[in-house]
């Protein structure tokens, strides 16, 4: 009698049964599918999958201690199978502006209801809308297996285009934020051929702390479209730190600045002109968080 070669599709409801599922390496995890169907345009799908929608206790926001712990505590945790939707209707502080702006850009309003954040993350497209603001927030990634659980930095996760640190047998189950001060705000902002549906040629998030003087506590900047993964820009957060939140903030930006992008040539744009606009939408957004303060 021959082997059933016909793919598997599994639909666990809980998370004990998702990890096991992993444990030999094949299957594909489906959350929201809007990057796994587009991928398998034209083709039959031969992938073992892994539909985890059914998970209980991976969608929704909430304020957890650092032992993981329910309340009030020093993180917003944000669980596998939340959307783009349910960060953009959550009542969140001002330092997640620039996440709720890059969710708006993110496909129609079709893809935002079915898209998550943490399927987003596991794509590790260089033009992930959501790194960067991700990025500048500190973001960590909470990862399980039937080894046990592990946290790491998003910056260590990612680890170039559609290359992460994740496992074949680890499930992505939770974004770690750590919460910022009340006087902390954020943008994000993202140049393309057009306003929406689009591939980003370059994209900036900046993220500003500020003390009760008005001078910059902590200067988190990430621009993605211009390498292999989204980066932070070291410099950037260095000359903008301990400065007092004016005007004077735009001329302390320049391209000397930029290391660690290195931004390619192609259709949407030359590395050149994709610097000089990395620049530009950095002190935009400086300009724009300066005209808020204002109002």
């Amino acid at each position: 009698m021959g082997c059933d070669l016909r793919p598997r599709y599994l639909r666990p409801q809980g998370l004990e049964d998702a990890v096991a599922a992993l444990a030999d390496g094949r299957y594909t995890v489906l959350a929201g599918g809007t990057d796994v169907y587009p991928a398998r345009v034209g083709r039959a799908s031969d992938d073992d999958i892994l539909d985890i929608t059914a998970v209980a206790g991976l969608r929704g926001i909430a304020e957890i201690g650092e032992d993981g712990e329910g309340g009030a505590g020093d993180f917003w945790r944000l669980g596998a199978l939340t959307t783009w939707t349910d960060v953009l209707r959550a009542p969140l502080p001002p330092a997640f502006a620039a996440l709720k702006q890059a969710a708006r850009e993110v496909g129609g309003v079709q893809i935002q209801n079915a898209g998550t954040l943490c399927g987003n993350l596991c794509n590790a497209s260089p033009a992930a809308d959501g790194v960067p603001p991700l990025l500048a927030m500190d973001a960590e990634v909470e990862l399980a297996s039937r080894a046990g659980t592990r946290r790491l930095p998003l910056d260590d996760f990612i680890l170039g285009n559609r290359q992460t640190a994740r496992r074949a047998d680890e499930l992505m189950t939770a974004l770690l934020i750590p919460k910022a001060s009340e006087r902390a705000r954020s943008r994000f902002l993202k140049l393309g051929a057009r306003k929406y549906l689009v591939i980003s040629i370059v994209m900036v998030a900046t993220l500003l702390d500020l003390d009760a003087d008005g001078r910059i506590t902590k200067a988190r900047v990430a621009v993605g479209s211009c390498a292999a993964r989204a980066h932070r820009l070291p410099a950037v957060e260095a000359a903008l730190a301990g400065q007092a939140f004016d005007d004077g903030l735009l001329a302390r930006i320049g391209e000397e600045q930029l290391d660690p992008l290195s931004p390619i040539d192609d259709l949407r744009g030359s590395a050149g002109y994709r610097r000089e606009a990395a620049v530009a939408l950095i002190r935009r957004s400086l300009a724009a968080l300066l005209a808020e303060e204002a109002a």
